[in-house]
């Protein structure tokens, strides 16, 4: 009994031992400490650190999704010489190649204006407009076909529609094309030295040969490429930011290759409706599989080239990116992100072939423009 009596008093001991002890570490704890400590607590007040940018995880990503432009675009069946390049750009400036004498290819695609005129679609003879905005015609070389149906197969076919299009420069037939060259005498040697060896250079297909090889010098390498080629300090922080949304959001389904685009055709319209009437490349084929579809246009100078879209409907970059990955993505992205790739596509912005040449002089029949 008296174990126990003993044993009862030390645990009554212990318990008011520990109860002042519980009341003197309450009375320690004031609010003020208890905020402090809250205030404090990295569990309680950290926000999670953002990640850092992997640049060269971004690089190699973007190897795989594009090439970088070469020095030239190179056609076997039309090889580029320095004289053929001469030549085309005289024919590219010449306006006497049109009806009136007021509409030449640098109208529609002026040079100084990194390739195109600024304008939903474009005014031709008398002012008529067609239904579709003309693209830029730099870097256009490298395209799989062009215009937006695709209805060309390179730029050497496509430099001779416009001539004979009654909407745009409206010579009636290539024989008076010919004509208008033939009447200017300092044609002859330029044609003599672009094609060598011909008895009669001056025809409606060299027409197309020489712009088409000045076209195929047209093209505009950024620090993007730089950065393909294995630069990874090539871009800025917030060029690779960009680049990296850019791809996440999956522009890369369509906009890809040398050109960032201009590589496939795709449908506009591919999750959401866009509002157009035009068939796009259906007109072309006869294949109904084919409508709304269009050329996919290169995001190369894009920043430079609005308004956007085959229609020219959109009238800023941050609106189209904003449609773009709404009709065919299916997104909707945040303002943040839309900026983000904007950024990086202002770094496809390339340096301007400046310069108009000098045009051979008229002789005295040289047809006088016709207004009508």
């Amino acid at each position: 009994m008296r174990r126990i009596g003993a044993w009862i008093t030390k645990s009554l001991a212990l318990t008011a031992l520990v109860t002042f002890a519980g009341a003197c570490s309450q009375e320690a704890e004031t609010p003020e400490a208890s905020r402090e400590a809250k205030t404090l607590s990295p569990e309680a007040e950290a926000e999670p650190a953002p990640k850092p940018l992997d640049r060269a995880a971004v690089q190699k990503r973007a190897q795989v999704a594009f090439a970088p432009l070469p020095e030239e675009a190179e056609n076997p069946e039309n090889p580029i010489t320095d004289a053929k390049v001469v030549l085309g750009k005289t024919l590219y400036f010449d306006a006497r190649l049109s009806k009136n004498h007021d509409i030449s290819c640098n109208s529609c695609h002026p040079l100084d204006r990194w390739g195109a005129d600024g304008e939903p679609t474009s005014p031709g003879h008398r002012g008529q407009r067609g239904g579709r905005n003309s693209p830029t015609v730099y870097n256009a070389a490298v395209h799989i076909s062009q215009f937006w149906d695709g209805r060309a197969a390179d730029v050497e076919a496509q430099a001779l529609g416009p001539i004979l299009n009654p909407i745009e420069m409206a010579l009636a037939s290539e024989a008076e094309a010919l004509a208008v060259i033939d009447s200017i005498p300092g044609y002859a040697p330029l044609f003599a030295a672009a094609f060598p060896g011909e008895e009669d250079p001056i025809n409606y297909p060299n027409v197309g040969k020489a712009i088409g090889a000045f076209e195929r010098r047209l093209l505009t390498p950024t620090s993007f490429d730089a950065f393909l080629e294995g630069d990874a300090s090539a871009l800025s922080e917030a060029e690779v930011a960009g680049l990296q949304t850019f791809m996440d959001t999956g522009c890369t389904t369509c906009h890809q290759g040398m050109g960032v685009g201009g590589g496939m055709y795709q449908k506009l319209g591919l999750v959401r409706p866009y509002p157009t009437e035009d068939l796009g490349r259906a007109a072309v084929t006869g294949n109904e599989s084919d409508r709304f579809f269009f050329k996919v246009p290169s995001l190369r100078n894009i920043e430079k080239t609005g308004p956007y879209f085959h229609d020219g409907h959109i009238a800023s970059l941050d609106e189209a990116i904003e449609t773009m990955a709404a009709i065919q993505l299916g997104r909707d992205l945040e303002a943040e992100q839309v900026a983000e790739i904007r950024t990086f596509l202002a770094s496809l912005t390339g340096e301007l072939h400046e310069g108009e040449p000098e045009l051979p002089d008229s002789g005295p029949d040289t047809p006088a423009p016709d207004p009508s």
